[in-house]
Order: structure tokens, then C-alpha cells, then sequence
């Protein structure tokens, strides 16, 4: 029996492989290694694979276990504090795109309703690329990546729309408004089940299985649950992408919910290859270079229209020029579900076959280049926000930013003060220690719903992005005496520090970064102190060990500070060492252990620690007793011992040992 499936995965996995190897030495992103497998193996390649089916399924769970990981790390309150951008910005998106596309359209000749389907497609951008690549940048918590999410989150929600109104647009359907109803109250019920779900059921289903300790057992519960919320969703007409990133959604409200993602990354990656590799195959290759430039042009075309209506819409949201144009940099391709869509408009005659080559084409340039601008709009950006602006211009972007920092006023005058960049998790937890400590404090942040949920809690707080040197005098970082960067986006952070110390030579900076890379690059540009979030945890596990050691508390902290003055070179390797002997553990071979008393049989139960024998018999000394929720600490010959009591024992290993066995007998 052959298992022509088997030999179509074998074909698109080793050539996958051979393509990224070659790509990698060039430094050219993986996504464009399986694109150029799927137009290799595809039907108008050199038709090697012949379950081309199979190929599109496994490249749809690619697309759900994306959503899927997505929903777990945004968390349904990450989703709530970015309402307006999904609402109002995606809604403005979309129907600007559909709007201008058109009329784009009607130019080259199209009939109308041909042309407002094609800015159907167009208006659509790309889930899977563009979140994976924010995901690898770290960028997803980022106001453009924010942007980006909110923007896209609407986009797949209104795919479902988009197809239910294209019968319509064609006139193949007779009341295609009644369904759009009926749709919209199915949606509103799956609303109110996941809710349920959320609060009710999930949570307690996952407690018992986390109780199992079965590894297993969470995994398949995890796969489950991610299908069957995308199977329901896609029952009643929504897609199963958005089913997945719902039940991502209540997972992340789960304590598991950093388990459930290292658990399904694996599959995610293997799948989604699957996606890229599908679209690939859908290209007609000698269709592309006949009509080379024209495509060349098109693409160009729409690039720079979707561009251009992402800055007119991130504008209106009030976010800063910086994160207008990196949102622009990010959104500008077409995304996946415009191939969904696609297959419809063919069936109800809205797409020719040629006009939908155009649109393949265009569609795969534009995510092919999305990884090269996406890495590329941090120097993108720079460079265009230093090209001269009038200064009637220049006042009216200023006075526009400015507009929420204005409502909610700030002292006059700042002196000696701590100022926080970022009002994240840890930008919430220093004006948290600060507050408590009487530090006076302001918070700035450039994204609008972190600014309003400030606002919320009572803090001092400007709105506005702090790589603009108008924003840091407005944060008096002059005059203050410490200022903390904690933001997840590396390429501002490096600018905030870089503009600070243009402002002031003496404010003490301390910058939070996630990687190990960005500490030599911000210390260079004039940070004092840089703290890595996987360091500080290494630390505090090897503070704990030493602990466990007996090694002397003075040591300890010692220690501690001379890893941190060393700007953590001890545990990097790179010009700090260890030095063996430098921590002392004076007591060798020397355990604490704490054992239960557990039976009424047990010898030492009602004797006095003298009569109980552990000193004589066993060499072990009593240190310390917990009796219920008390603790005897002063032991003295006389001391009775009780059942259930807990004895801390101080001793040898084999000594111990010798203990726990004469208790348990």
C-alpha cells in the first residue's frame, strides 16, 4: 500500500530544507525558502507532488495553530486594551482600502463589480506573516505591534462578511442580507459560549489535568480544545482561524498558559511551512515573467496605496509618526485569506483566470518582500523621520501628539525624580515599588489604551513616544535622577538612550532588555546599567543553590554584586571567570533535611530528645521543630517529641538517611 502523502511530505520537507540552507548563508528569511518550494514542486513547476489536497489541509491547521499561539500571548485583557484599534482602525482600514483599490481598479478598465472585489482582496493583509515575524522581532507588545494585531484581528473577522457579500456583489444570491443577520447573531452566540468557557469550564478541566502530571495528556487537551473552538467557529461560518485565536484567547487567561505554548510551538512550526509552500504552488511561473513588468508595476502600485491608507488610519488613532510608520512598514501585503476569498470570487464568476494570476502574483511578491521591509523599517523609519518637514507641518504633527499628553496636566517643574518609559509589566511594577517608597515618579508611553489604563490607576503620565526629543523634555530627564527603559521594542530603546544622553550627562539610565545581545549595544550608547531578564533569573536560581550550600549570606550577596558590576561577564564567559575557591562552603558533606513523624508506633514519639537517640545513634543534631503552624526553635535535652511533628535535622547524607528509615518503620 503507498501512501502518496507520505512521499509529497518527504518532497516538500528535504527540498524545504536544502532551499532555507542555501537562503540562511544569504541571510534571506525562511518564508521565501518555502514560497520557492511550493513554486518549484507545484503544478506549473515540475509537478512533483500529487496530493495537493492534503497539502492545502495541513497548511490550514498551520494557519490555526498560528492564531492559536497568537491568542495564548495576547490574553483577552491585551485584546480589550486595543479595542479602539480593532474597531475604528480596522474598520477605517478596510473600507478605506476597498474604496481606493476600486477606484484603482475602475482605471485599468475593470467593470465595477470586479473592481470592488478586487479591493475585497486587497484590503485583507497578511495574519500568518506578519505576526510570526513580530513573534521572532519580539514586537508583538509593541505599539506597532499593537497596531498591527488590532488591525489584523478585525481583518480576519470580516472575511466572513466579505464572502457572504460576494454572491451578492455577483447577483448570484436572493437575500444574501437575511444570512449576513443570521450570521451575526451565530457570532454574537459564540461570543457568549467561549465566554462561558473561559470562567466556567476551561479553567477546571485544565486544573484536573495539570493535577494527572501527565504531559501527554495536557498536550492532547490543549490540541483538542484549540480544534474543537475552531471546528465551531467554522460550523457556523466563521473561519477556523479566528475559532483558533479565541480559544488562544481564553487559554492565556490560564496559569498554564506559557505550557500550552512551549507545547504547541513545534506543531506550529512544522505546519504553517505547509501554508507558505501552498501558496507557492499556486503560481503560474510562466504566466510571471510573461507579463514580468506589468506585475512589477501592480505590486509596486498597491504597495504604496495599502502604505498610505495604514498612515491615514494610525494618524486618526493618534498613535506617534514613528509607530504610523512602522505600522505602515508592517501592513502593507496581502494577506492569506484574500486567497480564501480569492477561490470564491472564481466560483461566482467575479474573478477571470488571468485577472487572478495578476492578483497571485502581486500577492506573493508583497509577502515575499514583507520580511526585507519588516526588518528593514526600524533605519526605514529613521531616515524618513530626519527628511525636512516645513514648520507649519512640523507644529501641527507636534500639536497633534500632543493632544492626550495636554489632557491630563503634569507638575510644572520636575527635579530629582525617577522617570519610566513603558508602562508594561515591569513599567507597572517600579511606579508600584516607587510609589510605595515616596519616590516622586511620571510614567510616558506612545500607546493610547496603556496611556488611558494610566490614567485609570491615578499616575502621572505623558502620552507620547520618547524617542522624540519633545516628549523627553516634557518628562524633565534633565533633572532627574534615575531613568528606567523598560519597552519591548530593542530598536527604540536604543534611541531613547541614544537622545537621553543628548539631554543629560548625569541622569542615571538603566535600561531592561530581554536578550544578552542588546546589552553591549545600549552600554555603548550611554546606558549605565543594563538588566537581562534571563540573567536576573540565573542569578536569583544560583543565589538560591548557594543558599542550599550553606555558602555565608555576605558571600552570596558578594557575589551577586560582582557579576552585576561586571555587567554579568562572569556568567557570559567573555572576559569574567568564576574562580574556583572564591565561595567557601565551610561545613562539607553537610545537609539540612527536614522529616516527618508520621507513625504512632515510631520509638521517639513522647520522648524527650535525649531519650529519642538521634544524637548517639545516628550522629544528627535536632535544630529545629514545627509543631502544627508553631515553630521550636530553642531545643533543649527535654524537648518531647510528638507525633506529626516536623524535625529539622542537621547532618551527614548516609546519616540522615539512616533517620528517615527508622521513622518510617
Amino acid at each position: 500500500m503507498e501512501f502518496s502523502i507520505l512521499k509529497d511530505i518527504v518532497i516538500i520537507l528535504g527540498l524545504s530544507v536544502l532551499i532555507i540552507l542555501l537562503f540562511h548563508r544569504f541571510k534571506i528569511p525562511s518564508i521565501l525558502g518555502f514560497l520557492l518550494t511550493g513554486i518549484i514542486i507545484g503544478p506549473y513547476g515540475l509537478s512533483l507532488i500529487d496530493a495537493s489536497h492534503e497539502v492545502e489541509v495541513m497548511a490550514e491547521l498551520g494557519v490555526i495553530f498560528l492564531l492559536f499561539v497568537i491568542g495564548i500571548e495576547f490574553s483577552i485583557k491585551g485584546l480589550m486594551s486595543i479595542k479602539r484599534t480593532v474597531f475604528l482602525g480596522g474598520f477605517l482600514q478596510v473600507i478605506l482600502t476597498i474604496g481606493i483599490i476600486t477606484l484603482i481598479s475602475l482605471g485599468f478598465g475593470l467593470p465595477v463589480r470586479r473592481a470592488l472585489f478586487m479591493g475585497f482582496l486587497f484590503s485583507l493583509s497578511s495574519t500568518a506573516i506578519v505576526l510570526k515575524l513580530l513573534q521572532e522581532r519580539g514586537e508583538i507588545t509593541s505599539p506597532q505591534g499593537r497596531v498591527a494585531v488590532g488591525i489584523l484581528i478585525f481583518q480576519d473577522v470580516i472575511v466572513v462578511p466579505l464572502i457572504l457579500l460576494t454572491p451578492l456583489l455577483a447577483g448570484n444570491t436572493a437575500d444574501p442580507w437575511m444570512t449576513l443577520l443570521i450570521l451575526l447573531g451565530k457570532f454574537a452566540g459564540i461570543i457568549i459560549v467561549l465566554f462561558l468557557l473561559a470562567r466556567y469550564i476551561v479553567p477546571k478541566v485544565l486544573d484536573l489535568v495539570i493535577r494527572t502530571k501527565n504531559n501527554e495528556l495536557f498536550l492532547l487537551t490543549i490540541i483538542v480544545f484549540c480544534f474543537a473552538t475552531a471546528w465551531l467557529t467554522n460550523s457556523i461560518g466563521l473561519s477556523l482561524a479566528l475559532g483558533a485565536f479565541f480559544a488562544g484567547l481564553i487559554i492565556s487567561e490560564s496559569p498554564y498558559s506559557h505550557q500550552a505554548t512551549a507545547n504547541i510551538l513545534p506543531f506550529r512550526e512544522i505546519f504553517i511551512s505547509f501554508f507558505f509552500v501552498s501558496i507557492g504552488m499556486l503560481l503560474d511561473v510562466h504566466f510571471f515573467f510573461q507579463e514580468i513588468l506589468y506585475i512589477h508595476f501592480l505590486a509596486i502600485l498597491s504597495l504604496f496605496a495599502k502604505m498610505l491608507i495604514i498612515v491615514l488610519v494610525v494618524i486618526i488613532l493618534r498613535y506617534p509618526l514613528r509607530v504610523v510608520l512602522l505600522s505602515a512598514l508592517t501592513l502593507f501585503q496581502v494577506g492569506e485569506f484574500a486567497f480564501i476569498l480569492s477561490a470564491t470570487g472564481i466560483s461566482e464568476g467575479l474573478l477571470s483566470p488571468e485577472n487572478y494570476q495578476y492578483f497571485l502574483a502581486v500577492s506573493i511578491m508583497s509577502m515575499g518582500a514583507t520580511p526585507f521591509i519588516i526588518s528593514w523599517s526600524p533605519k526605514i523609519t529613521g531616515f524618513l523621520l530626519k527628511l525636512p518637514l516645513s514648520q507649519k507641518v512640523k507644529h501641527r504633527l507636534d500639536s497633534f501628539q500632543k493632544v492626550k499628553a495636554q489632557s491630563h496636566r503634569l507638575p510644572e517643574e520636575m527635579d530629582d525624580h525617577l522617570v519610566i518609559i513603558g508602562y508594561g509589566i515591569n513599567g507597572k511594577n517600579v511606579a508600584k515599588a516607587a510609589r510605595g517608597a515616596d519616590i516622586p515618579y511620571i510614567v510616558a508611553d506612545r500607546d493610547h489604551d496603556v496611556f488611558e489604563e494610566a490614567r485609570s490607576n491615578n499616575e502621572t503620565v505623558v502620552f507620547g513616544d520618547a524617542t522624540q526629543e519633545v516628549i523627553l523634555r516634557h518628562l524633565h530627564v534633565y533633572t532627574a535622577r534615575v531613568v528606567v527603559i523598560a519597552i519591548s521594542d530593542p530598536d527604540a530603546t536604543r534611541m531613547i538612550v541614544s537622545k537621553i544622553r543628548e539631554l543629560s550627562d548625569t541622569v542615571y539610565l538603566i535600561v531592561r532588555t530581554r536578550n544578552l545581545k542588546e546589552i553591549d549595544g545600549n552600554l555603548r550608547l550611554g546606558a549605565d546599567e543594563v538588566i537581562p531578564e534571563e540573567f536576573e533569573t540565573s542569578i536569583e536560581i544560583f543565589a538560591r543553590v548557594l543558599q542550599k550550600y550553606l555558602i555565608p549570606e555576605n558571600e552570596i550577596v558578594a557575589f551577586i554584586e560582582s557579576v552585576r558590576a561586571d555587567n554579568y561577564e562572569m556568567l557570559r564567559g567573555v572576559s569574567g571567570v568564576l574562580k574556583k575557591g572564591s565561595l567557601h562552603l565551610d561545613i562539607p558533606h553537610i545537609r539540612i533535611y527536614s522529616i516527618q513523624v508520621q507513625y504512632e508506633s515510631n520509638r521517639i514519639v513522647g520522648k524527650s530528645v535525649k531519650d529519642s537517640g538521634l544524637r548517639r545513634e545516628f550522629c544528627v543534631t535536632l535544630l529545629a521543630i514545627q509543631r502544627g503552624q508553631k515553630y521550636i526553635t530553642h531545643i533543649d535535652a527535654d524537648t518531647e517529641i510528638h507525633r506529626d511533628d516536623v524535625l529539622y535535622l542537621l547532618g551527614t547524607p548516609e546519616n540522615i538517611t539512616r533517620v528517615s528509615h527508622y521513622l518510617q518503620h
